[in-house]
């Protein structure tokens, strides 16, 4: 879906916003316009109907274009697969979610909160019965990328009011407009800049009863719609730091093209040895990253069961492509010599916005526990 010409166009702009800081509001009008934003919404309700497998090779190409705007839509897109996911089970409750990115509106992702490393599984903000259905949200949520264009914000809070006979505290998932709701912090960061992921306060947003998706129990869970947003969210954040490190690595190697040795008789760097091995290492390195993230999305799309691996894979390949990517970029920059260090060069942008990789979840220590646990079992607790 996206064109050579629209990439280089997105790409003309990704150095001044992130210099200066801004959102890139001509990127989202041009993917808009290019039918981007529904791209996996499926043809018969208005959309292009790409797997999240197409969707993973678009968004890498995106990154390596502008990862901050890719990042952005990321979140966008991850709503979208996640109502993908909910009705290729046959529950229909989330197809709202793909008639309306179909007519254009925009959704964003409220989920993360300060201090809450239980991410899915647990909320610190509040979830209140309105009595017809529906439920009022009040909290902090953090890191909501897309803040100042967003229509549509999924989110989720604790319902620990006891309504409609529920014997115990209920993670409520909803939809909210921007009513209620507050842009909050500021956005002042190492890189990533254009992703604008502010903070959003609720403070009393509404999702009626047929914006309410899912009222179920704290902690781990089978529910589709929650292992919808698990797959979806780390496969489609590796494709866009997959696509970072892709970058870094083309740009590298014209780099040493170029680049040239005083005293190797004014030989280019791409002959020297040690060049060669370092930058064939990134490229390893990176290969084995993109059969992974394919095998992880065509599980997706094909649908599957969930067993004791089944997110611990998910997390995984996000961990591997964040990592490998930080590795790779790394390694870019010390091929590329000391021109790379000015912030006029695109590496050095890449070499900040790969940053980010390492602070979505799974973050790699709750990657490598998920795997302990499913591998031995929780550890056994320790007599008093």
């Amino acid at each position: 879906m996206l064109t050579d010409d629209l990439l280089a166009t997105i790409r003309s702009r990704a150095a001044r916003h992130d210099a200066e800081n801004t959102f890139p509001h001509e990127d989202l009008e041009d993917l808009r316009a290019a039918g981007y934003l529904a791209a996996m919404v499926p043809t018969e309700l208005g959309g292009a109907g790409l797997t999240l497998e197409e969707m993973t090779r678009e968004q890498a190409r995106l990154a390596a274009a502008a990862p901050a705007t890719a990042l952005a839509v990321n979140m966008h897109h991850v709503w979208v697969a996640v109502a993908n996911f909910v009705r290729a089970t046959g529950d229909d409750s989330c197809d709202f979610v793909l008639r309306e990115a179909a007519a254009g509106e925009i959704f964003a992702f409220g989920v993360s909160e300060p201090g809450n490393d239980l991410v899915l599984f647990a909320s610190v903000s509040e979830a209140r019965p309105d009595g017809v259905g529906g439920y009022t949200f009040h909290g902090l949520k953090i890191f909501t990328s897309l803040a100042p264009v967003w229509t549509r914000l999924g989110t989720f809070g604790t319902d620990a009011s006891g309504a409609e006979g529920a014997d115990g505290p209920l993670n409520v998932w909803g939809f909210v407009t921007r009513e209620g709701t507050e842009q909050v912090g500021e956005w002042d960061v190492l890189g990533m800049r254009a992703s604008h992921s502010l903070g959003t306060k609720l403070d009393g947003a509404h999702a009626p009863a047929d914006r309410v998706v899912r009222r179920i129990p704290p902690g781990p869970t089978a529910d589709p719609f929650v292992v919808g947003i698990f797959s979806a969210f780390e496969t489609l954040l590796a494709a866009v730091y997959t696509g970072v490190a892709e970058r870094a690595i083309e740009l590298a190697t014209e780099t040493v093209r170029k680049r040239t040795s005083l005293k190797n008789g004014g030989a280019p760097y791409s002959d020297d040895p040690d060049i060669r091995w370092r930058l064939a290492d990134a490229a390893i390195q990176l290969d084995s990253v993109r059969p992974q993230l394919v095998a992880r999305a065509r599980e997706v799309d094909a649908g599957f069961e969930v067993g004791p691996f089944t997110l611990p894979r998910f997390s995984a390949v996000k961990s591997r492509a964040t990592e490998v990517a930080l590795d790779v970029v790394t390694k870019a920059v010390r091929v590329s010599g000391g021109g790379m260090y000015s912030n006029s060069n695109e590496l050095s942008r890449l070499y900040r916005d790969v940053l980010a990789g390492l602070f979505h979840p799974s973050d790699d220590e709750s990657v490598h526990g998920a795997w302990a646990n499913a591998l031995l079992g929780p550890v056994t607790p320790k007599e008093s």
